[in-house]
């Protein structure tokens, strides 16, 4: 019974950690686009801010439309073997972000941070944490988390048996 409760969780869980994960990645790449060190223009920021108001929901649901294959390729092998390290989750991340930067291309010419392979790792790291911190840290719903010792039998010496030791 406790295997069946821990495999139910794994149903809310997961796509909850994917929803951080795209979440995270969205705004590393919101946020990311904006370069304030770079704007020397006093406008820049405002603007800025108006064209995230509008470009994030786009971003957020292409990214969840369209990561979903890539980001559960490395979720299942996590779940089949009960993978629960943070570095896994990162590089899956990072990985799925790459592949899926590279399925679709450049979306223009502009320098902006959609089509900067850093800015576009640097988001697939945020949302492999992000997912980690969610789900991937109790992936596995066949090996328990939280396991309690298991009882250990000692030996009853042999003076008290009449000289053969039980087990």
């Amino acid at each position: 019974m406790d295997n069946l409760g821990r495999f139910l969780l794994r149903f809310i869980l997961v796509p909850f950690g994917y929803l951080a994960a795209v979440v995270a990645g969205t705004l590393v790449i919101v946020f990311g686009s904006w370069k304030l060190g770079q704007m020397p223009d006093p406008d820049g920021p405002p603007f800025a801010m108006m064209a995230a108001l509008f470009a994030a929901p786009v971003l957020l649901i292409t990214l969840m439309s369209m990561m979903w294959l890539p980001a559960g390729i490395g979720v299942l092998l996590s779940e089949g073997f009960a993978i629960r390290s943070w570095m896994f989750h990162a590089a899956n991340g990072a990985v799925t972000a790459w592949i899926g930067w590279n399925l679709f291309g450049y979306i223009d010419e502009t320098n902006t941070s959609v089509n900067d392979p850093l800015a576009v790792t640097a988001a697939g790291l945020a949302g492999g944490f992000a997912y980690w911190l969610i789900a991937g840290w109790s992936a596995g719903f066949w090996k328990p988390v939280f396991r309690r010792p298991d009882a250990i039998m000692l030996p009853v010496p042999r003076a008290m048996t009449g000289g053969t030791e039980v087990r």
